[in-house]
């Protein structure tokens, strides 16, 4: 299947890549299917893009990418919520704010969206119980 974006061209997905949040996403409630693929200029980052709005796509990255030993406890709760059955299961992104300067590009290192990659189901969570930063620079430091 084909998805022609706004900004970011025909993006190609099968049935079985739409993800979907029941809760939808912070700032987009309404919308619960997305994709997530690879951005073609940077394989670092990818894009989660709606499959409901063509206007809306999320640049993401791997959170083990920006910090080593990032890490978190998923309840019990969310585990049976999400059909996690092994970490295995799950891939982890955060949501990146780009800026036209490289030293403003940040990530949100508190709410990580989750994602059950064998059920198709993701959702964003905020931690409570960990100290990440909302606005953590990507380029720390390397200019």
């Amino acid at each position: 299947m084909k998805l022609n974006t706004k900004y970011h061209g025909v993006l190609s997905y099968e049935k079985e890549d739409i993800i979907m949040f029941k809760k939808g996403i912070p700032g987009f409630e309404k919308l619960r299917e997305f994709i997530l693929v690879p951005a073609e200029e940077n394989k670092l980052f990818y894009l989660l893009h709606s499959l409901e709005n063509i206007n809306i796509g999320i640049v993401v990255i791997s959170p083990f990418n920006v910090l080593k030993d990032y890490e978190f406890d998923l309840s019990k709760i969310k585990e049976h919520e999400l059909g996690i059955k092994s970490q295995k299961d799950i891939i982890v992104v955060n949501t990146v704010h780009l800026d036209a300067k490289l030293e403003n590009i940040t990530v949100n290192l508190k709410a990580p969206i989750i994602i059950n990659k064998n059920e198709n189901i993701g959702e964003q969570l905020i931690l409570d119980k960990v100290d990440y930063p909302i606005k953590y620079p990507l380029f720390k430091g390397e200019f």
